[in-house]
């Protein structure tokens, strides 16, 4: 009877016989590292740069997989105001490695100027732990003048724009997929190649667009200067990532820019961003295998806003609408621009959990609900008596959607200085419960201020 061996082989392996037969087995699989995700579920602004911050204090890495400086996260720490368009909220811990993944679109002035503005706040050192990988591309000033362009050319021909920030993303998105954008491996390479690249890109949108004026020499003054400080800050972005997930334990968080609703694939387009900000853009934007993404939490405000332009079926154009923006204190990060507010929608938030699959939900601004009698809740969509049965792709749906509502009582009393769930009023405890039967995911936080402190954890 032939006996059972067992031998180990060059692969790592072991390889031996049963009953005669070879057998191979598996080489023990090494511990890997998940990253934590953190993504925005509705419209944008709905907090995530808190939530961040809260994980980012004992995390060792924070990344920024996607977006660019159209982005705006806004973290209060001891009573100073921070606030981060390019550079991952994480940068205030000074144990974590800050990370700008390939996937973000970087307009060098502006991550310079940010982290300037922020140095005269108290942030300190963020050059020795901020990485950027060489596979970015980067936003040159001319991106951003034909954003503006653009808009204007909407506005004259459809009387309506798309509402973008004028930052210059779409269009640097746009030379990335027609193959003629530059990366920051090019500017931090050979500059005499990397000189007649931008000439020739340059020259290509001035050719697009006749009242496009580029001072090209200007530019490229400008950033041969932004590549000496630049430099030192460059990586090999995939082999950085591979070395986290696979080396010793490390904890690493994943700051997602914009939100669901403005994904460039499932948001409401064409009003939407031009990068994927699901979680599909976790993988593709840091070169994050799929079976390293771990928990993925979705930020949703406890009411819906929207900067621009676009449909959105539960907003309030009257007083509660009104009450909403100033309580909220309801304007863009980045554009300044005043937001439009209106009922937690959650017919939206489930479309944005399908695509997602969040693990748990982070519900922010909950006191901003604090004076209200009554709040109303999005539960269904009908376009002409009829119920929808999906979130729609077609806009010209979604903006003849009525929305079907379910009325809650309100709690009408403070619930800032509350920091325990059981501590909150029953009413607000049931709004929460609500929330979470609907969407069949638990609510893991509840934001009741700015500051870090004012988030409830529940579990």
């Amino acid at each position: 009877m032939a006996s059972d061996s067992t031998v180990a082989n060059v692969n790592g392996g072991e390889t031996g016989s049963l009953n005669g037969e070879p057998v191979v087995k598996r080489p023990r699989e090494k511990p890997q590292n998940k990253v934590t995700v953190v993504l925005g579920a509705q419209w944008g602004d709905e907090g995530k740069g808190k939530v961040v911050d809260l994980l980012a204090m004992d995390a060792d890495i924070v990344c920024r997989c996607q977006g660019g400086n159209n982005a705006g996260h806004t973290v209060v720490v001891d009573s100073v105001e921070y606030d981060f368009h390019l550079l991952p909220s994480g940068v205030l811990n000074k144990k974590a490695t800050s990370f700008i993944g390939n996937g973000v679109v970087i307009h060098l002035p502006g991550l310079f100027e940010e982290a300037e503005k922020n140095l005269q706040k108290g942030l300190q050192g963020w050059e020795e732990r901020l990485k950027i990988s060489d596979r970015a591309h980067i936003v040159f000033n001319f991106h951003q003048a034909v954003d503006g362009i653009q808009e204007q050319q909407r506005q004259q021909q459809e009387g309506k724009n798309l509402g973008t920030t004028k930052k210059g993303i779409g269009p640097a998105y746009s030379s990335k997929a027609a193959r003629n954008g530059l990366r920051v491996c090019d500017l931090v390479g050979d500059i005499t190649v990397f000189e007649d690249k931008f000439r020739l890109l340059a020259e290509h949108f001035q050719r697009m667009y006749q009242n496009l004026n580029i001072n090209i020499e200007n530019e490229l003054e400008q950033l041969k200067g932004f590549a000496e400080r630049l430099r030192p800050l460059v990586t090999d972005g995939v082999y950085f990532m591979h070395k986290a997930l696979n080396g010793p334990s490390k904890k690493i968080l994943v700051e997602g820019a914009n939100a669901a609703l403005l994904d460039i694939d499932f948001g409401t387009y064409p009003f939407v961003t031009s990068s994927n900000c699901t979680v599909g853009g976790v993988c593709t934007g840091l070169g994050v295998p799929p079976s390293h993404v771990g928990r993925v939490y979705g930020v949703v405000k406890a009411y819906t806003t929207r900067v621009g332009v676009g449909a959105f079926p539960t907003e309030l154009n009257n007083e509660t609408g009104d009450l909403l923006q100033s309580r909220g204190r309801e304007f863009g990060v980045t554009t300044g621009r005043r937001r439009r507010c209106g009922w937690l929608d959650l017919i939206l938030v489930r479309y944005a959990h399908m695509v997602n699959g969040f693990s748990a939900i982070a519900l922010t601004k909950l006191d901003i609900l604090d004076t209200l009698p009554e709040i109303k809740v999005g539960v269904a969509y009908k376009v002409n008596g009829k119920p929808l049965p999906s979130f729609p792709a077609n806009m010209d749906v979604l903006t003849r959607v009525t929305v079907e509502y379910e009325t809650l009582p309100g709690w009408c009393c403070s619930t800032e200085a509350v920091r325990s769930f059981e501590e909150l009023p029953p009413q607000a405890q049931s709004y929460i419960r609500f929330i979470e039967d609907f969407l069949q995911v638990p609510v893991k936080w509840v934001g009741v201020g700015k500051s870090r402190e004012s988030m409830i954890k529940l579990f």
